[in-house]
């Protein structure tokens, strides 16, 4: 089977494998790709990995239509993704409803299950939550670091710790089995990040690709949407 080449952040996976049935059906073609933390996708497109669709940030993908390398006219915006806690599947939920009580939560796991911390949105992220949360150093031998954030909740799933918690985007977890979507960050420490997708410059499929789109932010989709994680109206 012909194939529609994807470069994606991890948050996008689950959506994309959902509305993949549907995306073959009418176009006959397979989506094969990778998804991943959104700096090394990026990075695997500058090198140029043949690419049909790009799927990361929305900074991420300004910058690269400044590069030329994605065509700034098909750019769209999917929806908004938190960065959550998760749990394994059978654990006691745990919440933290300002930055004190996430500061208490992050000390009582006994393992930290997140994805790079160099290239990853949610990972990044949670490398300066800690680090402003003064407990960098308090917890660094129980981060366990992934390259992405679907891979770090496989293994929280896996885990044979006795209190292991995730910290990554809320797609990933949710479209992980054997872990549980357990709450958004706390204000203060929140973030909710935008994804965004454009046809590649070099696409050898645009039309389909730009069907894809389509697909991915057609109203006739908001449920997908929505179960896989997306959230329309919130604020950066």
């Amino acid at each position: 089977m012909k194939t529609l080449n994807i470069l994606s952040g991890g948050a996008a996976q689950g959506l994309v494998r959902s509305l993949a049935p549907a995306f073959e059906a009418e176009t006959g073609l397979g989506i094969a790709g990778d998804f991943g933390a959104v700096g090394a996708m990026a990075d695997r497109l500058r090198a140029g990995v043949p690419t049909d669709i790009v799927i990361l940030t929305a900074a991420l993908i300004a910058k690269l239509a400044d590069e030329g390398l994605v065509l700034r006219s098909s750019i769209t915006d999917i929806g908004r993704v938190e960065t959550a806690l998760a749990v394994r599947a059978g654990d006691p939920l745990v919440s933290a409803k300002d930055a004190i009580s996430l500061r208490a939560v992050l000390l009582a796991a006994d393992a930290i299950f997140l994805p790079d911390t160099k290239a990853s949105t949610a990972g990044i992220h949670v490398a300066k939550v800690l680090a402003e949360l003064g407990i960098a150093d308090l917890v660094a031998d129980r981060l366990k670091v992934f390259p992405n954030g679907a891979t770090a909740m496989r293994h929280l799933a896996e885990s044979p710790d006795r209190r292991p918690i995730g910290c990554t985007q809320s797609t990933e977890i949710i479209s992980t089995r054997g872990v549980v979507l357990s709450g958004a960050l706390p204000p203060g420490c929140e973030l909710a990040t935008m994804y965004t997708a454009a046809v590649a410059t070099q696409a050898s499929a645009a039309s389909q690709a730009q069907r894809l789109i389509a697909l991915l932010t057609s109203p006739l989709t908001s449920e997908q949407r929505s179960r896989a994680g997306f959230v329309a109206g919130l604020t950066s």
